[in-house]
């Protein structure tokens, strides 16, 4: 993240560029940013927000706008670069690490350049500096008095800085550059007089002092024209010289470059170092292809960074004749990390500075550092960085130098400040896996139980720390065979204790790792690890952490950032399994009401779905007296959204099941239990058995009838549809008289229509006639039109199978009345059914039409099994015919 007020007022992240909104907003975050750090009363910024009097309501406006930024920064993850927007009295601080601003950059660079004692390194920290420049300074904000004079006073000091740029070049001889540089401001800046005296000194010192001389003429007229003038002290000094001719130009003498022998500071070479030929590939690519690259290996605790970088850094050892540089910033470490002087002194000794010429300052010795790398063909692996700010002072200065900075973040400022190329390194796969097993316990050991290599590789998750920690275990007791091991590390309980050897561990790395997140993000993953499923939402994870789904999302990037989790499709994050582990482990830290408010969460987003995907149904469930409603609940456009919620969270809600069980909020499991019968009906042969076994259980301990009848009918429907109807009839027996003894019409009519449905596949027939027309006048009871509809459905697929089709039909075109618009899979059904009973009164053009809108209708609803059945229906009409 970084922010811009040399041009247009902007706020850039990795994605671009955030659209701040209205002018006001630009405005304020301006005013902010010129003093970061420090409070800026309410009196200040009203007075920079508008160009007149401002009205009565400024200050209410004022707090919106400030509100509007706070959000705009925390959805953007600015807490993880230290950017906090915080209210001090009657005033606001940006509080944040000043080097994100690029005036401060800038202001510093300037600053820097002033104190060089070589004219070439002046040059290069004002080029730098200059570059920072985009437009006009604060474009893009309200014209106010207080703003325009920010303005005036930045343009003031970037035309000081092209005037001493010039002057460099000068002390450089290259007044022809000079010259160029001051031609384009002069133009800009007729009135300008250090300006025109730096050109026309320029133009005369390369040999055209004509074009000098008549731009002191040119100037002075102007100064008569605007302003009724007389060229002043520096334009007529400037002119006298050029008469005279008395500083021809001269360049300087060539100072000979004191050269050192090539400094070699790697680590000694990874052993054993398996695999990764597409990365280090593409690592090649990406120094090869631009100048002065900087390349970012990230990735995971325990994934090779280090060995990597290394690696790679001496097989390229001949790209780099003028040395390798290395340096471990400890981002991720026990130890403190270095200071930056400290790393620069190391660097500046290595290539041949002197002690006692050593600068004093970071500054200093960061522009030493820069210009005697200018020119050499140099490697810098910068290895664990914590932040972009702490790599920024150590990149080397020379177009021919690569640097390579290893990292468990993703550092998006480095990529945003200093285009570095991300380079992720993934998790191992197994056959690199086993083979790096063999460098450690021999190829004969692997190729003995290949079987048992890959799984131990799958277990450590592809994690080169972690099977280094397993092969140094196998290597220690040689009569192990690698399936004892295989089934030592199945199980979770203990695999993480045995990934950890003496010092070095899966659970050292991450504890590292999770020690260096801010406060929020390490909550959200202590939190995590309550959670009863493999991956999530933001608004699972925000109820897990009882924070605001914006705040959660934060939080999942920032954890995503240090990869810790994984984006595994958009809007779903995933840890992987040992990282789920360790997480799981730091649970009993986290707030123990993370558990509830997930439950209670799944409660809430459970009847959206389930309105979106059966609309006009009735609820499965009533809410719990003690549920408590999520800071934010998902919202469903249709059925297509909800199903898929429903299939992407299965697993959580299975397991959210046994968890409430197990914690005795039975009272909860019976209705996750049922929340997913829309994805069940749709997905009826998909093993639902065990979780609605599981939510009766539960139903039948808190002795809730209406709960009981409900969950047998559907289990019976379930049961059915596996094949196993003397279970499912057990079921179904009992479930409508629970739910008379409840005194629920609606849920009674729904069970005695499952029974009667199951009776009729099984050869009853009659008694399932006599049933449905019970249903139905249980539903006609109720007016409860869903369920008049479901069950006058099932009394036409009976009439069909009587082959009594004009009843069949006049049932179906009842319930088509009754059906919802919106109710599209209930629809397609009943077109079905009246196509059939259609073709059996012999009515078969009508037939055929109702059945190809119901393939219609069924493909725009995704509701294959309708669309399939009704295309059979019409093939054997077609055939008919």
């Amino acid at each position: 993240m970084e922010f811009r007020l040399l041009g247009s007022v902007a706020m850039v992240t990795e994605d671009g560029e955030v659209a701040l909104g209205p002018a006001k907003r630009s405005s304020l975050l301006a005013m902010l940013l010129l003093r970061p750090n420090s409070a800026v009363n309410v009196g200040q910024l009203i007075d920079a927000l508008w160009e007149e009097e401002p009205p009565v309501h400024a200050k209410t406006v004022l707090q919106g706008h400030v509100s509007r930024l706070r959000a705009l920064l925390a959805e953007h993850g600015a807490e993880a670069y230290g950017v906090e927007l915080a209210t001090q009295g009657s005033a606001y601080v940006l509080r944040m690490p000043e080097s994100l601003v690029d005036v401060h950059r800038f202001e510093e660079l300037v600053g820097l350049a002033g104190v060089q004692r070589q004219p070439a390194d002046a040059v290069r920290m004002l080029r730098e500096a200059l570059s920072y420049w985009q437009g006009p300074a604060l474009t893009g904000t309200v014209h106010s008095r207080t703003l325009e004079a920010a303005a005036s006073g930045l343009e003031e000091l970037r035309l000081a800085s092209v005037e001493a740029l010039a002057q460099a070049y000068g002390q450089l001889g290259e007044h022809a550059r000079a010259a160029a540089v001051l031609r384009t401001e002069a133009v800009a800046h007729p009135l300008r007089e250090s300006l025109a005296a730096a050109l026309m000194l320029a133009l005369g010192r390369s040999g055209r002092q004509s074009d000098a001389i008549d731009w002191y003429h040119r100037t002075r007229r102007l100064l008569a024209e605007e302003l009724g003038v007389d060229p002043g002290e520096a334009l007529c000094a400037a002119y006298a010289t050029l008469l005279r001719s008395a500083e021809p130009a001269t360049a300087p003498r060539p100072v000979a470059a004191v050269r050192v022998p090539a400094p070699e500071g790697l680590p000694r070479a990874p052993r054993g170092f398996t695999g990764r030929g597409a990365e280090l590939a593409a690592l090649d690519r990406a120094v090869r292809g631009g100048d002065g690259p900087v390349c970012l290996v990230t990735g995971p605790a325990g994934v090779g960074k280090t060995s990597f970088a290394v690696h790679w850094a001496y097989e390229r050892r001949a790209d780099f004749p003028d040395g390798r540089l290395f340096a471990d910033l400890k981002g991720f470490s026990e130890t403190p990390a270095p200071e930056t002087a400290a790393v620069l002194r190391d660097f500046l000794l290595a290539l041949g500075v002197p002690p006692q010429r050593m600068p004093e300052g970071v500054e200093a010795r960061g522009a030493l550092f820069r210009s005697l790398t200018a020119e050499r063909r140099l490697l810098v692996v910068l290895d664990n960085a914590r932040s972009s700010e702490q790599v920024r002072p150590l990149l080397p200065g020379g177009d021919h130098c690569a640097t390579l900075v290893t990292s468990r973040d993703r550092l998006g400022g480095l990529i945003a400040s200093d285009a570095a190329r991300p380079m992720p390194l993934g998790h191992l796969p197994e056959a690199d896996g086993a083979a790096l097993l063999a460098t450690v316990l021999g190829a004969d050991r692997i190729a003995a139980e290949p079987a048992a290599a890959a799984r131990l590789a799958g277990l450590c998750d592809g994690l080169p720390l972690a099977l280094r920690v397993t092969a140094a275990r196998l290597a220690e007791r040689p009569a192990w065979t690698l399936g004892a091991m295989v089934g030592e590390l199945a199980d979770e309980q203990s695999r993480l204790s045995l990934l950890d050897v003496e010092d070095r561990g899966v659970s050292a790395a991450l504890r590292l790792t999770v020690q260096q997140l801010p406060d929020s993000a390490a909550r959200m993953f202590r939190a995590i690890g309550l959670h009863t499923g493999a991956d999530l939402d933001r608004f699972a994870a925000g109820a897990l952490a009882g924070t605001s789904p914006v705040q959660a999302s934060a939080d999942l990037d920032r954890l995503a950032a240090a990869h810790l989790l994984t984006e595994s499709v958009p809007g779903r994050w995933t840890p992987h399994d040992l990282v789920r582990l360790y997480a799981r482990h730091l649970a009993p830290q986290a707030d123990p009401e993370g558990l509830i408010r997930l439950l209670d969460h799944y409660l809430y987003t459970g009847l959206a779905a389930d309105a979106a995907a059966e609309p006009g149904s009735q609820p499965c469930y009533a809410l719990p007296a003690d549920a408590r409603r999520p800071a934010g609940v998902r919202e469903f456009e249709d059925r297509t959204a909800a199903l898929e919620w429903y299939a992407a969270e299965r697993a959580a809600l299975e397991g959210a099941v046994t968890t409430a069980a197990a914690l005795g909020l039975h009272d909860r499991a019976w209705r996750l239990a049922l929340v997913q019968w829309p994805l069940m009906l749709s997905r009826i042969g998909d093993g639902w058995t065990p979780v609605l076994e599981a939510g009766l259980a539960s139903a039948e301990q808190v002795g809730d009838v209406d709960a009981q009848s409900r969950a047998r009918a559907l289990l019976g429907w379930v049961l059915h549809a596996e094949g196993r109807n003397a279970e499912a009839l057990v079921h179904l027996e009992k479930a409508p008289g629970l739910a008379a003894r409840a005194g629920d019409a609606i849920s009674e009519a729904i069970a005695y229509v499952n029974h009667a449905a199951v009776l009729d596949a099984t050869g009853e027939h009659e008694r399932a006639g006599l049933l449905m027309l019970h249903a139905v006048s249980l539903a006609d009871r109720t007016g409860h039109p869903s369920t008049q509809v479901l069950t006058l459905q099932h009394l036409a697929a009976h009439c069909l199978k009587a082959e009594e089709y004009e009843a069949a039909l006049a049932h179906a075109l009842r319930a088509e009345e009754l059906a919802a618009p919106d109710a599209v899979v209930v629809r397609a059904n009943l077109q079905i059914v009246r196509g059939e009973a259609l073709a059996g009164i012999g009515r078969l053009e009508e037939a055929a039409d109702q059945l190809e809108r119901a393939i219609v209708a069924s493909d725009a609803a995704g509701f294959t099994e309708g669309s399939a059945r009704a295309a059979a229906r019409l093939s054997r009409l077609s055939a008919d015919r």
